[in-house]
Formats: structure tokens, C-alpha cells, sequence
């Protein structure tokens, strides 16, 4: 009895299924009938996103992909590889009009590639003695800096490649360096022999030198030009008056570690940092400001046992932030609600740097794998 019990059961098992198999068909063919149908698209240039798109069921065959479409740059494929480095690559950036982008690494090149097209690796400058840790563009595109432990900060013609100065005057590794962004042509330049230092492109020598106790691992101009910020390894956020060398006109403490980077927001009222300690703060820096500077955080991104200097960085429009992570992949924020909106992989080694374009939703990212990536973010 138990054996008929079982096997009773086992057919009334099957006739539910062979049921629920046609009411399945039944609501596909319904929705054929509608006129949706499913069809997945690829890029030709094989970026491995799958597009989903109703069309109508009267075409049912599938359409050739359109290249173009469900696009939001001017790159020739959503995600652009960069190869040419011969060791780790430690920073990018994208010229003002955005059609250049310049990336320095520890193979001591400065490198400079065509944003669109096949991304033409158009010039190479050589010069530094050591690693390039940092590089930026002029307000103005015609020139280049970059700083590196031989001790010196280096400006770089952007159309011929020749060296135009060469500004000797640290005693050590030189960390990071900063153009202003306005008014006369200063860059200020941070070092591990615990001193910033202030140069104009029109003069030869040091201007003025900041003293500070500890190592100085990040500098960033202020929007004014009147001032500068510095970080290091005391782990707190500094601000220094150019007309005051002998100390920070203010000194704001929250991060627990080394601070690796910062950058100055768009419209110059904010101040973000990266650290060690695996946040990143975002620092109002307006007049007459509450005491407590700092307004928000970022985690998720990694520092790991290298200890390299990770960069971060703001969207032109000022509602995105960057940085680069051990972990691997490229971190970008939502500035207003710090919703993590993308946590892309791709590299093999440490993101360094994650830069925006100055004009279209595109990043590009330098990695310890030798690799630079141009991609395109959603609209």
C-alpha cells in the first residue's frame, strides 16, 4: 500500500509540473503576441556589456548592433586599454580641452595618448632620474609638471616634449606637487624632507619654503591662489597663507593615517582628502565655516600594506569623487548622498589615480599593472 501510496504521488508530481511548463509557454507566447521580445546586443568592441531591448514580435530576427548607439562619449569603444608603460603607473590626468591625456609612471616616462581615435601614444619625455609620482596640466594646457624622489619638480613643454624647467631645492623624496589655477604661473611641491616648497615658472629658484615637522605627502592649490593645503604623514589637513611661511594659518585633525591625495572641488569650497586609515573626507573650506571642517566621508576603497600614495579626485560638475584602491578596482562616489555608483574592475595590480574628462562621462585609471583605462559612465 505504502508502494501504490508513493507512486500516486509521484504522478500527480508530474502532472503539476507538465502544468506549470504550459502555463510558463502560455505567458510567453502572450507576451510575444504583445510585441516583446527579448534580444541581447554586444559592442564589436567586445566590452562585455549585455543590452536588453524590447522590439516588436512582427520583427522577430535579431538586428545588427549599431555602433554609437547606447553610447555617452566620443571614445571608439566604451573601454579604451592603454599599454605602453614598462612598470607601474602612478598617475593620469586629462588635458583642460580634454583631447590629451598625459600619464607618468616608475618607469620615469612621461607619456602622452590621443583620447579619441585608437588612442595614439603620440610622445614620450624622458628625463627624471627616478619614479614619476605625480603629474598635472597647466590652467592653460601648454605645459606639464611632474615631481619624483630624484628631489625635483619638472615643468614639460605639452607640444614639443622639451624640458622647460627643472626646480631644484628639496633635500628629499618630493611627494606631490600642485600648479595654482589662477593668477601668476606658482606650483607648490611637498616633500618627505618635511618642507613645501613655492616656485614661479618666470623665476628661477625657490620662492618661499613652508617648514613643517613631518613628511609631506600631498599639496593642493587653493581656487584663490592665495593659499595651499599639504597633508602627510601626522595625519591632519594643513592650510598655509603664501604670505605666511613660518606656520599653517589653520590645521583641521580626522584622519587616523597618512593622507595620499587630495583635490580641490570645482568651485573651490571644498577640500578632498584620501588616507591610509581607508576613508576619504570632503573638508568645507568657505569663511566662517563651523569648526568641525570635515562634512562628509567615503569608504570603501583599500590601502594595503604597500603603502602607496592613492590619488583622489573631483567631476568637473562637482557631484562625483574618485580614487583608486588596492583592492584592484576604481571607486566613484555620489558627492550628495555618497552612494557608491561604481566599483569598476578591469586591473590587475593597485589602482593609483582615477581622473575625470573635463567635458564627457569618461575616466581614466592608472594601475601598478602597468595599464591605463579610458571607460565611459552611464548618463
Amino acid at each position: 500500500q505504502t508502494t501504490i501510496i508513493i507512486t500516486q504521488l509521484a504522478k500527480e508530481r508530474r502532472r503539476n509540473m507538465a502544468g506549470k511548463r504550459k502555463a510558463v509557454a502560455a505567458a510567453e507566447v502572450g507576451e510575444a503576441e504583445r510585441g516583446l521580445v527579448a534580444q541581447k546586443q554586444k559592442t564589436d568592441a567586445g566590452a562585455g556589456a549585455a543590452i536588453i531591448a524590447a522590439t516588436p514580435a512582427a520583427s522577430t530576427a535579431l538586428k545588427p548592433f549599431q555602433p554609437g548607439s547606447q553610447r555617452t562619449s566620443s571614445l571608439d569603444a566604451p573601454i579604451m586599454l592603454l599599454e605602453g608603460h614598462e612598470d607601474g603607473v602612478n598617475g593620469v590626468k586629462f588635458s583642460p580641452d580634454g583631447s590629451v591625456v598625459a600619464s607618468a609612471g616608475a618607469d620615469k616616462v612621461l607619456h602622452m595618448w590621443n583620447v579619441r581615435g585608437d588612442c595614439e601614444n603620440y610622445m614620450m619625455m624622458r628625463g627624471h632620474k627616478n619614479s614619476i609620482l605625480e603629474v598635472h596640466w597647466t590652467p592653460d594646457g601648454d605645459n606639464l609638471l611632474t615631481c619624483s624622489p630624484d628631489r625635483t619638480v619638472r615643468c614639460w613643454d605639452a607640444t614639443t616634449g622639451a624640458q622647460v624647467k627643472k626646480m631644484q631645492g628639496h633635500s628629499a623624496f618630493v611627494n606631490s606637487c600642485s600648479p595654482a589655477t589662477r593668477g601668476a604661473p606658482l606650483v607648490v611641491s611637498g616633500s618627505d624632507d618635511g618642507t613645501a616648497k613655492l616656485w614661479d615658472l618666470r623665476r628661477r629658484g625657490c620662492v618661499s619654503t613652508f617648514p613643517d615637522k613631518f613628511q609631506i605627502t600631498a599639496v593642493a592649490f587653493a581656487a584663490d591662489g592665495d593659499k595651499f593645503y599639504s597633508g602627510g604623514i601626522d595625519n591632519e589637513l594643513k592650510v598655509w597663507d603664501l604670505r605666511k611661511d613660518s606656520e599653517p594659518l589653520m590645521v583641521f585633525a580626522g584622519h587616523t593615517d597618512t593622507i595620499t591625495g587630495m583635490s580641490v572641488s570645482p568651485d573651490g569650497t571644498h577640500v578632498l582628502t584620501n588616507a591610509m586609515d581607508c576613508t576619504m573626507r570632503m573638508w568645507d573650506m568657505r569663511p566662517y565655516a563651523p569648526p568641525d571642517r570635515c562634512v562628509k566621508y567615503f569608504t570603501g576603497h583599500q590601502h594595503n600594506f604597500e603603502k602607496t600614495l592613492l590619488k583622489c579626485a573631483w567631476s568637473p560638475d562637482g557631484t562625483k569623487v574618485s580614487a583608486g584602491s588596492s583592492c584592484h578596482n576604481v571607486f566613484v562616489w555620489d558627492v550628495t548622498t555618497r552612494r557608491l555608483l561604481y566599483k569598476l574592475p578591469g586591473h590587475l595590480g593597485t589602482v593609483n589615480e582615477v581622473a575625470f574628462h573635463p567635458k564627457e562621462p569618461i575616466i581614466a585609471s592608472a594601475g601598478a599593472d602597468r595599464r591605463i583605462f579610458l571607460g565611459e559612465l552611464a548618463n
